[in-house]
């Protein structure tokens, strides 16, 4: 008889789980017929084994209250010790696959002590082994000694005696009963052996029961997982509109950022949900990229285990199966050479599901549990690709959503800008000829001056209105990058040191004709011009514009910007250096630079033109 294998016996509170269940597992009818049945099974046995049937029959009453799996675990270990008299009990749940243990509990083992040993047995070696291979009773006087067991693993509590009991319901095999080292030192007896296989053939129906109900708990999970998943992805907030020619630049910003977010969000939801129904560390998100590999978008874990950002190569042979729609069950992460990830190492078994619905993979699910722990299941495996596509088509359906409520916004934004160019426009266009020919008419030099200022600010406001329709007919994905929304942020920034805000003017289609090299050195020349008022010309007002419709000398197109203050002008013999920059930069992209006269009396102030072709 030799030892069983290193991890027998270790693993697991004896304490937890033990309280008295409320829920019967079977009806008292049913209790009472296999109590009968019991009992005639022990007829004709020895007085000493007939004595103890009432013992067995109040430990089968124990194993049969309650219908949570663990917790049924935990009472058949310990009404097994008890009606064995052993120091050590554990009970070995067989996996789907039926060569291993899935679940591993015992009772008489210190946490403590548990907790030095380390991993559970898996039940492919040793004693725990051979039970599984050959499911039939085992009883070893001393188990050191027998050539089957493996040993012990450091920490493991000294045991000799053995008796080892197959639970079987309908001739499956569902697991093995372990009891070692009776308290008086003696060897297990026949009787042992045949009130254990009785108090087995209980267990059995117990776990069954337990494994049902569990099974009914988990689906109604899951359900409920995706019921959340998509309420929570179809509530989403409605974007803000309505906005004044500045904010119609702020709006689509803002637009890009929402979007953004709500997108982020939703595969935020996913993972969180994932994670929880799946019992597994960390749930992750995974989108497909340009160049056909797998980056984490979101993360959802108690602990910073995974970054945002991190890839799965194209190289990796899971991301050709997940990007065609099939999911890959892994069952160590840390050692599957599948997995080329700098994340990969820190995890056991796995899940990585594809989000497809209706032929298009949106991106992948990943369920890694801890090293260690307990493998999926087939119904979890089941459960959770029902989940996935769930997941992928609430995703479809809230974009859906979000491109409605887009497209409205936009609808709006267009009849607000035929509104503004066919009847705002118009009229103050018309106003405006009707101002000239007042101011034609008079002969008052002061009537004559204060209307032509005001027919100026009908100008500047009709560009101002222009401004605003190009704003409002520009995309989505024009905004992240768009110039205008540059050119406005300098703008503002200046204002800060400048004491007053500048006015400004955009003409033509800014954002969609000005390439980005060009408009990034615009705005470099900008922020020049602006700078250079503000140090040396005490300017109290400054007017920028820019031009998309305007022409170099030769006729090309090119865009204008035009920095025009009131202020002291440029001194002779004053310093140049800035006017230089302005210079090569225009040069550099086949453009120019130049001063004129500024918006003071008489020409005073100074404005800067600098131009390059788009």
């Amino acid at each position: 008889m030799t030892a069983p294998e290193p991890q027998d016996f270790h693993e697991g509170d004896p304490d937890a789980g033990t309280d008295d269940a409320t829920t019967d597992a079977t009806d008292g009818g049913a209790a009472a017929t296999r109590d009968a049945d019991a009992a005639r099974r022990l007829q004709g046995l020895s007085t000493e084994l007939t004595a103890r049937v009432p013992q067995l029959l109040e430990a089968m009453r124990s194993v049969g209250t309650g219908l949570e799996l663990h917790s049924t675990l935990d009472r058949i270990c310990e009404t097994a010790a008890r009606l064995a008299g052993a120091r050590y009990a554990a009970l070995g749940v067989v996996d789907e696959a039926g060569g291993g243990l899935s679940d591993f509990v015992t009772y008489g083992v210190d946490a403590d002590v548990a907790r030095r040993i380390g991993r559970r047995p898996d039940g492919h070696s040793g004693l725990l082994g051979e039970l599984i291979r050959h499911p039939e009773p085992l009883r070893l006087a001393d188990l050191t000694a027998d050539p089957r067991a493996v040993g012990f693993p450091p920490h493991h509590p000294p045991m000799r005696t053995f008796l080892g009991v197959p639970i079987r319901v309908q001739g499956e095999i569902l697991g093995n009963l372990y009891l070692a080292e009776k308290h008086d030192g003696a060897e297990f007896t026949d009787h042992d052996q045949h009130l254990v296989r009785v108090l087995a053939t209980e267990a059995g129906l117990a776990i069954g029961n337990a494994r049902l109900y569990e099974a009914a708990r988990q689906r109604e999970r899951w359900i409920d997982g995706s019921v959340a998943v998509t309420t929570a992805l179809l509530s989403g907030e409605d974007a803000e509109d309505g906005e004044d020619a500045e904010g119609a630049e702020g709006a689509r910003d803002r637009d890009a950022t929402e979007d953004a977010h709500s997108a982020h969000h939703a595969l935020t939801v996913v993972a969180e949900q994932a994670r929880k129904l799946a019992d597994s560390t960390v749930g992750v998100v995974l989108l497909p990229t340009s160049d056909g590999e797998l980056e984490v978008v979101a993360v959802s874990s108690g602990t910073p285990t995974a970054s945002i950002g991190t890839r799965l190569p194209a190289r990796s042979p899971v991301v050709a199966t997940l990007l065609a729609g099939e999911p890959v069950y892994v069952a160590d992460a840390s050692t599957d050479p599948r997995l080329i990830s700098p994340l990969s190492h820190r995890y056991g078994p796995s899940m990585l599901l594809p989000l497809h619905s209706d032929g298009r993979v949106l991106g992948v699910l990943a369920t890694p549990r801890a090293i260690g722990a307990r493998a999926f299941t087939e119904s979890e495996r089941s459960l959770a690709v029902q989940f996935a596509s769930q997941a992928a088509l609430a995703l479809m359906m809230a974009e859906a959503q979000r491109d409605r409520e887009r497209l409205a916004v936009f609808e709006d934004r267009d009849r607000i800008a035929r509104d503004l160019h066919d009847l705002v426009i118009q009229r103050l266009y018309a106003a405006g000829m009707m101002l000239e020919t007042a101011q034609r008419q008079s002969d008052v030099p002061e009537v004559r001056a204060g209307v032509g200022k005001a027919v100026d600010e009908l100008d500047v406001t009709i560009q101002e209105i222009r401004t605003a329709i190009f704003a409002l007919q520009q995309g989505p994905a024009e905004a992240p990058s768009g110039l205008r929304t540059r050119v406005l942020r300098e703008i503002n920034m200046a204002a800060v040191p400048l004491g007053f805000k500048p006015t400004h003017r955009f003409v033509g289609p800014v954002d969609s004709s000005v390439g980005e090299l060009t408009g990034k050195n615009l705005i470099a020349a900008l922020r020049e011009a602006l700078s250079n008022t503000f140090r040396h010309a005490r300017a109290s007002r400054i007017e920028v514009t820019v031009d998309a419709n305007a022409e170099l000398p030769d006729g090309t197109p090119a865009v204008r910007l035009s920095v025009a203050d009131d202020g002291v002008g440029i001194p002779e013999g004053g310093r140049r250096s800035g006017l230089r920059n302005l210079r090569r930069r225009a040069e550099s992209l086949g453009g120019s630079s130049e001063v004129a006269p500024g918006l003071a009396e008489a020409g005073g102030g100074t404005t800067v033109i600098w131009q390059a072709p788009l």
